[in-house]
């Protein structure tokens, strides 16, 4: 298994995140040459400014936390984050709609933002809200979102009542092509916790203690 460094996606999308705590998060990222950080719209640029020559891809959330904003509003909000720096795009998809049976319209959504990231050579993660879906929605979900082409499916915004579990990540590597990569994300604190996910076939992991975790892993060494 490669180094954990390498499935992290180093995040801060609390309410309160000021400045200071972002740029901390990218010299972080920088520091242990994290996949990602993923960090609100409005610190893109920022990110952008000291991350922008580095390996470390700038990742933020749109439509967030719970996706029932309009495929316009999302458009515009990707196409500024993917102007502004940003190269990989999580967007929630709208579960309402979803619930609701509109699946053409869910599909539609993610296929322009499919399309607008890969334009501009970028990646489009979606976030399905795995505690809000019965396994049936999950693989449901799963077979719009690879129709659609999208790059990732991500479990979780960290919202809801539960994050990713393990069971989940399976059902979802059986669900997918495996062109689609899965992002765990949501309570995901622990070191063995973060490895059974991986294994289950998690590429990516969405977790604020990405620092702790590779602390943990460099003393098992």
């Amino acid at each position: 298994m490669p180094p954990i460094a390498h499935y992290i996606d180093h995040t801060l999308l609390r309410p309160d995140a000021d400045e200071r705590m972002i740029r901390q998060l990218c010299a972080e990222a920088q520091e242990y040459q994290f996949a990602a950080v993923c960090v609100p719209p409005c610190y893109v640029k920022i990110a952008n400014s000291i991350l922008g020559e580095s390996s470390v891809n700038i990742a933020t959330v749109i439509g967030f936390p719970f996706g029932y904003q309009t495929a316009e509003v999302k458009f515009f909000e990707a196409h500024k984050a993917l102007s502004t720096g940003a190269s990989e795009i999580d967007v929630v998809w709208n579960l309402a709609a979803f619930k609701s049976g509109k699946l053409a319209d869910v599909e539609n959504e993610i296929g322009e933002l499919a399309t607008l990231c890969h334009l501009r050579g970028g990646l489009l993660k979606v976030i399905i809200e795995t505690a809000l879906l019965s396994e049936e929605e999950i693989i449901e979900a799963c077979a719009i979102c690879a129709q659609a082409e999208a790059d990732f499916v991500k479990t979780s915004t960290g919202f809801a009542q539960q994050g990713a579990l393990v069971e989940d990540i399976m059902l979802m590597r059986d669900s997918l092509p495996d062109k689609v990569r899965i992002k765990a994300s949501g309570g995901i604190r622990d070191f063995n916790f973060a490895q059974e996910l991986i294994k289950a076939g998690a590429d990516r992991l969405g977790t604020s203690v990405g620092v702790q975790l590779i602390k943990h892993e460099k003393n098992q060494i």
